[in-house]
């Protein structure tokens, strides 16, 4: 079960009460973020009817609109870490959609990955694909 998402289970506040639960992972300012999409996401199933799925994305989006590369990159542990797949699956969408159509240069330092190919390599991996590389985005 999500870790954060049982917090707010009905029915559980017996259960959670008094319970600690040691996040040395998550920052302050992510593990709040994370309450309040939460919070927010409890409200929609508690609506009768339900809300239709343009409000839940708008919400969704106008959680992520402020938020910097690196801050969804650490939305991204800290909700790997607290296991909340809800939110994991809003987070690695908006990380597809900044990464699409980018150029391998964005998607690397983007992702804190190192080239590990010689320029050779290189050179002679983009000629083998040069399709690949054609239509990429302006970074």
């Amino acid at each position: 079960m999500e870790t954060v998402k049982s917090f707010f289970d009905v029915g559980n506040e017996d259960r959670t009460k008094d319970m600690t639960l040691p996040m040395l992972n998550v920052s302050a300012e992510h593990m709040s973020a994370i309450l309040d999409f939460y919070r927010k996401h409890l409200e929609f199933r508690k609506r009768i009817p339900p809300p239709p799925a343009e409000g839940v994305k708008a919400f969704n989006d106008a959680f992520l609109e402020n938020k910097s590369n690196e801050q969804l990159k650490e939305l991204i542990m800290a909700a790997n870490f607290l296991n909340t797949k809800e939110l994991l699956d809003v987070l690695t969408d908006a990380t597809a959609e900044r990464i699409k159509n980018k150029s391998v240069e964005y998607v690397r330092a983007f992702l804190g990955i190192e080239n590990d190919f010689t320029p050779e390599e290189e050179v002679k991996i983009r000629a083998e694909n040069e399709w690949a590389f054609d239509g990429v985005d302006e970074d």
